[in-house]
């Protein structure tokens, strides 16, 4: 039996404009790529994104969106490097399938992805499709949760 400290506990919640600033500090990429900043600010302004808080830290976010061949969709999921693997990833999955309002969610990832790929099936995901010449050589690999 493992000891579980409050440490080890994650919440997640509908991310609010006072979480962006936390948000970029625990996503690289964003800090050096504005339009992702831009498009976390425009999916937390729709409520379209959840965040995870580990030990009272932003540990990561995910956003989605409810247009996708009329489904949601997850566009995005960041999890701080020093929160990886440790169930930050599954809990904001599952965040988004709690808060979709359609009866299953897709999300997508290069197929060079393998960490992204074995998150989604951790998550309940199976494959569904695959997008060619989006990054060429690289094909989008397409996930499917059923909700209902």
């Amino acid at each position: 039996m493992q000891n579980r400290t409050e440490a080890d506990e994650i919440i997640t919640r509908t991310a609010l404009p006072g979480d962006v600033a936390a948000m970029l500090a625990c996503d690289a990429y964003a800090q050096a790529h504005a339009s992702r900043g831009d498009a976390m600010r425009a999916a937390v302004g729709k409520g379209h994104c959840q965040v995870a808080i580990r030990a009272g830290q932003v540990a990561g976010y995910v956003l989605t969106h409810d247009d996708f061949f009329g489904c949601g969709f997850v566009s995005l999921v960041v999890v701080a490097a020093g929160q990886q693997r440790c169930g930050v990833g599954l809990r904001l999955l599952a965040a988004a399938a709690d808060a979709c309002r359609t009866g299953k969610i897709f999300t997508s990832t290069n197929q060079s992805n393998l960490a992204a790929q074995q998150l989604f099936a951790s998550a309940g995901f199976v494959r569904s499709g695959q997008i060619d010449h989006l990054d060429e050589g690289d094909p989008e690999l397409v996930y499917v949760k059923f909700l209902s």
